[in-house]
């Protein structure tokens, strides 16, 4: 079976996208996908990405981790679809598609961000204990705020904690953040699904966001810069209402190379 492919990264975070409209790649099964990931015996990528017809949208993404098996939303995946679906002239500037958490609308704006629109978030939904904050963003995310993120081994850390189920059946992210300055945090992040520590995670990125904003108490709209080993994220914080807060991811995306792989 012969696949074509395109391959993006969003500040580092890698994906390979198929595009499935004509349905050539449906019965992709979890080792192909896991073969295809694989960076010795494959492509290589985090994740790989199914871009798919959608009535109601301009596409539906479907997302797999790259241990084959199907993810919750991946925010920097989003951004890069979109700027993939703009090369299929599925759109031009702006997009309205279907993923795994719901509806989500996108821009590219004339430096070629793509700025995407997450889920919203209540409040009332997250955790806090002690230090820690756990926020679903699309993805179920732990916050850890510490000093030492720049020397921490996050895989051994990560690991520790991915696989309590005491977060969530199916496990959690692993966020860790230093604080840089007022509105500005660096982020290393162990991510489920991948099983290792990634460059950036965007659903991350907006979960250290929000457990910021939540931090100081902020009363009025902020953007928050998110520093990763992959690049700088953008997260705009906005009140729905007094509980439920809109929120923006940014940040560039990349066209890294397309090709063919035989399974």
């Amino acid at each position: 079976m012969k696949i074509e492919f395109t391959k993006y990264h969003g500040t580092g975070n890698d994906f390979i996208i198929l595009d499935n409209r004509n349905f050539n790649y449906s019965g992709l099964n979890t080792a192909q996908i896991k073969k295809i990931c694989d960076r010795h015996f494959g492509v290589g990528a985090d994740g790989l990405m199914l871009l798919q017809n959608s009535s109601d949208y301009n596409f539906e993404m479907k997302y797999y981790n790259s241990d084959g098996n199907e993810g919750s939303m991946c925010g920097n995946g989003g951004r890069c679809i979109v700027a993939f679906a703009k090369t299929l002239k599925i759109l031009h500037n702006s997009a309205k598609f279907l993923a795994i958490d719901g509806k989500h609308e996108a821009l590219i704006d004339d430096r070629n961000f793509v700025i995407l629109k997450m889920k919203s978030i209540n409040i009332k939904d997250i955790t806090i204990d002690n230090n820690q904050y756990i926020i679903d963003t699309g993805s179920p995310h732990l916050v850890n705020y510490m000093d030492n993120v720049e020397t921490l081994d996050v895989f051994t850390e990560g690991k520790k904690i991915r696989n309590n189920n005491v977060f969530f059946k199916d496990g959690i992210n692993v966020n860790f953040v230093k604080i840089i300055k007022e509105n500005s945090l660096f982020v290393r992040t162990y991510e489920r699904g991948v099983e290792n520590e990634t460059l950036s995670c965007g659903t991350g990125a907006v979960a250290c966001a929000v457990s910021h904003f939540l931090r100081n108490k902020y009363t009025e709209n902020k953007e928050i810069e998110i520093d990763s080993l992959g690049g700088k994220l953008y997260i705009d914080i906005t009140f729905e209402n007094e509980n439920v807060l809109n929120i923006t991811l940014k940040g560039t995306t990349k066209f890294v190379f397309k090709g063919m792989i035989e399974l």
